[in-house]
C-alpha cells in the first residue's frame, strides 16, 4: 500500500504536561500545559478536519491516537473523544500511569467507544522499569493498570522502549505481556531526540538480535510491532521464508539473541501459534502522521521537522501534499536505504536518519542489513 491518501495512525500530542520524566521520552514533558497548547475549540476543529480523510473514494478513517505528555491531564478529554467518535474516527489512548488514570475516567472513555489503550512497560523488574521511569513504586502500579484495563474491557497494548538498560529483560517482559493478556507488544528502538538523546542505543547487530527475538515472541498469542525499527518487517519476512531449527547459526545472530531466545522458551515453552507480525510498510510520514500540542504537523513524533500548522493549514492537505512526505512515500532515500531491495516494506527509520545526519532521506545507521 502507498498510504498516499490516508495515514493508518494519527498521533496527537494533546499536551506536554506529564507527572513523569522518563529518561528516553521524545517530549520534554512538564508539570503544566505548555504555552500554545491547542484549546478545546482548536482541538475540536482538528478532529473534525481529520474526519475529512474519508472524503475520497480511497479514503478511510485513520486511528486517532491521543497521547502526550499525559493525555489524562487534558480536562476536556471526554469532550474531545466524543467529537472524534462523531467524526467517525476510531480512538486509542496512550496515557501515563499516574493517579489521573482513574476508574471513573476510564469507564467514561469506554462508554464513548474507546476500545484500545497502550501502557508503557520498560523492564521486567521494578529496578529497571523505575530506573527508566523515575518513579518509585511505578512498576507495581503499571502492572495493576494493565490488569485493570483488561477488566474494564479494553484491548491493551504494552509499549517498551528497548535500550541497553533493559535489553536483557526482553524475554521476561514478553512473558509479562502474555500474562496480563495484552493483544499487542509495541517495541520502540531508541532515537536520540528529546531526553532520549542521552541514552545509549543498541548496536545494529544487537538490533538484529532483538528483531529475531521479537519474531519468536509473536508466536505466543500477541501481535508484535515496532516503532523506529522497520527492519523488523524484513526479519519477519525472512523468518517466514526460511525454516530453520537453528536461527542463530542460519542468520549469524549474536549473544543477545541466543540468551534471550533461550530465556523466552524457558519462560513460555514452545511457540503456541503462527507469528503475529505486521508486514504493512508504514514508516515516519508513510501511514504515520503526528500533530504536536501546539498544532504543528510532523512526519512522526521522533522526526521533528515542521510541515505546517493545523491552525492555518488543513492537516489532510499537509499529509497528502507535502513534498517531504511524498518523497518518503516514494522511498527516495540515499545510502544503503536507497539501494535496498526491501526499501518499500522497510525504508529505515526516517527519524534516526535525520538524527544521525540531518537528512531525513538518508540511511538508517541502526540497521545491520547490507543490500544485495
Amino acid at each position: 500500500m502507498t498510504f498516499d491518501e490516508t495515514p493508518v495512525l494519527v498521533f496527537w500530542e494533546t499536551t506536554q504536561a506529564c507527572g513523569l520524566a522518563c529518561r528516553h521520552c521524545r517530549a520534554s514533558a512538564v508539570q503544566e500545559p505548555s504555552p500554545g497548547q491547542l484549546t478545546t475549540d482548536e482541538g475540536l476543529a482538528l478532529v473534525d478536519q481529520l474526519g475529512h480523510f474519508r472524503a475520497t473514494p480511497k479514503g478511510r478513517a485513520p486511528v486517532l491516537v491521543l497521547t502526550g505528555g499525559d493525555v489524562m491531564m487534558r480536562p476536556d478529554l471526554l469532550v474531545l473523544v466524543g467529537r472524534a467518535r462523531q467524526a467517525g474516527l476510531p480512538v486509542a489512548l496512550a496515557p501515563s500511569v499516574t493517579p489521573k488514570l482513574s476508574t471513573d475516567l476510564l469507564e467514561g472513555l469506554r462508554t464513548l467507544g474507546v476500545s484500545s489503550v497502550s501502557i508503557s512497560l520498560d523492564g521486567a523488574t521494578a529496578a529497571t522499569h523505575e530506573g527508566i521511569r523515575g518513579v518509585p513504586g511505578h512498576f507495581k502500579e503499571t502492572l495493576s493498570a494493565l490488569r485493570q484495563l483488561r477488566e474494564l474491557g479494553f484491548r491493551v497494548q504494552v509499549n517498551t522502549a528497548v535500550m541497553r538498560a533493559n535489553a536483557r529483560e526482553l524475554a521476561a517482559t514478553a512473558a509479562i505481556v502474555k500474562e496480563v493478556g495484552a493483544t499487542a507488544w509495541e517495541v520502540f528502538f531508541l532515537v536520540k531526540v528529546g531526553r532520549g538523546q542521552h541514552e545509549q542505543e543498541l548496536s545494529p547487530e544487537e538490533n538484529e538480535d532483538v528483531a529475531h527475538l521479537l519474531f519468536e515472541a509473536s508466536q505466543y498469542g500477541f501481535a508484535v510491532r515496532t516503532v523506529e525499527g522497520p527492519w523488523y518487517r524484513r526479519v519477519a519476512a525472512k523468518r517466514r521464508e526460511v525454516e530453520t531449527e537453528d536461527p542463530a547459526t542460519t542468520f549469524s545472530l549474536g549473544p543477545l539473541y541466543r540468551e534471550q531466545s533461550a530465556r523466552l522458551r524457558q519462560l513460555l515453552g514452545p511457540p503456541e501459534r503462527a507469528p503475529q507480525s505486521s508486514t504493512a510498510g508504514t514508516r515516519d510520514g508513510k501511514g504515520i502522521f503526528f500533530i504536536s500540542h501546539d498544532g504543528w504537523a510532523f512526519p512522526a513524533g521522533f522526526l521533528p521537522l515542521r510541515l505546517g500548522n493545523i491552525k492555518d493549514r488543513d492537516p489532510v492537505s499537509i499529509y497528502r501534499d507535502h513534498p517531504l512526505l511524498k518523497a518518503i512515500r516514494r522511498a527516495e532515500f540515499s545510502g544503503r536505504c536507497g539501494r535496498c531491495e526491501l526499501r518499500d516494506i522497510c525504508g529505515g527509520s526516517r527519524a534516526r536518519a535525520w538524527a544521525a545526519s540531518g537528512n531525513p532521506l538518508g540511511e538508517d545507521p541502526a540497521c545491520a542489513y547490507v543490500p544485495s
